[in-house]
């Protein structure tokens, strides 16, 4: 990491980088819209029709499962008049794609099928008219997305992970939850990359960790976290990673959280927890839910505070441990080159 006796320590983003508007639409322009968007798995699209969304880079995205079995995506916007295709975060279309405004029906495949009543036009040729195709690879059966012909392919970022997660059984979808913080995705994710907060704010992960020896290590673009258990049943054994930019990976002993980041404006920031778990193991995924969701709360009201407080024209940018904030210094450090931030 940067820095030494003559530099001194490695400083923080500059506070001017947060919350602002001009900033977020920066990071969606070359951040969010050349990056790996983790959209689902393929265990939740189980047959022809079956479709899950997301947004990437203020985009709506559909992948959907096709009569041949392979899973496609597409711009989740219809090519008449920009329609919505659907609607939910994950469904089943009924034999085609069929836009939710004006009724044009598309196959699996991504072809025009049929321009419900729309009259006959000189010219009008149906292949003209298609889905507007993403790019979409999977990684033991999750379906990541990106808007750039460009980006590496999701197998060779994720590499490092499958290094120390070595059983690739992925268990059934189980559930989907949301949360949202007022505050700039950075904030959030400044503070996933770290454990040096731990002792002071999480009192109930704290009891279940070796804080004390809390590391996080950064393997290509992945953050990987490690905190040994202090023994006895404990619910956060595992691995835990983070990939750029905006995905966290949770795996425990009966099945696996992914945690999409979702910057939603420049001061807010959905969660997105969806939950693979083995179906006979409810007291184990209910005892994780109640300990997931009292980190999640101290995590989202020391995040917004944070966050009023890097904007509230106070705060400078400040020094980063070299011993417990690498991965953070690491972001940072990603953000200024790709975003063209000064240094």
């Amino acid at each position: 990491m940067p820095g030494g006796p003559a530099s001194g320590p490695v400083r923080a983003l500059d506070p001017s980088l947060y919350g602002r508007p001009e900033i977020f639409a920066l990071e969606r322009a070359r951040v969010f819209a050349k990056s790996w968007r983790l959209i689902g798995h393929e265990n939740m699209l189980p047959l022809p029709g079956d479709y899950v969304t997301d947004e990437i880079a203020g985009r709506s995205v559909m992948a959907v499962r096709g009569k041949d079995g392979v899973v496609r995506a597409f711009h989740n916007v219809c090519p008449h008049r920009a329609g919505p295709l659907a609607t939910d975060a994950q469904g089943r279309c009924d034999g085609a794609i069929t836009c939710q405004y004006h009724g044009w029906r598309f196959t699996f495949e991504g072809r025009l099928q049929s321009a419900r009543d729309f009259g006959a036009a000189e010219g009008f040729d149906p292949r003209d008219h298609g889905l507007s195709a993403v790019r979409l690879e999977t990684w033991r059966g999750f379906l990541f997305v990106t808007l750039s012909a460009d980006a590496p392919p999701v197998g060779d970022v994720m590499a490092p992970v499958d290094a120390s997660w070595t059983d690739e059984t992925v268990q059934p979808f189980a559930l989907r939850r949301s949360h949202t913080i007022r505050c700039d995705w950075k904030a959030y994710v400044e503070n996933y990359l770290e454990g040096y907060h731990v002792p002071l704010i999480h009192p109930g992960l704290d009891a279940e960790i070796d804080s004390s020896k809390y590391t996080v290590h950064m393997e290509g673009e992945i953050a990987v976290h490690r905190a040994p258990p202090r023994g006895g049943e404990n619910v956060y054994s595992g691995y835990w990673a983070w990939a750029w930019p905006w995905l966290g990976i949770n795996v425990y002993e009966h099945g696996v959280m992914m945690e999409r980041i979702s910057p939603v404006g420049p001061e807010e920031t959905r969660l997105d927890y969806l939950y693979f778990f083995d179906p006979g193991r409810g007291r184990e995924l209910a005892n994780m839910l109640a300990l997931s969701d009292a980190v999640t709360d101290e995590d989202l009201r020391m995040c917004e505070t944070v966050h009023r407080n890097i904007t509230g024209g106070v705060y400078k940018a400040g020094p980063l441990s070299p011993r417990h904030e690498g991965a953070v210094a690491w972001f940072q450090a990603r953000l200024r080159r790709d975003a063209g931030y000064p240094a």
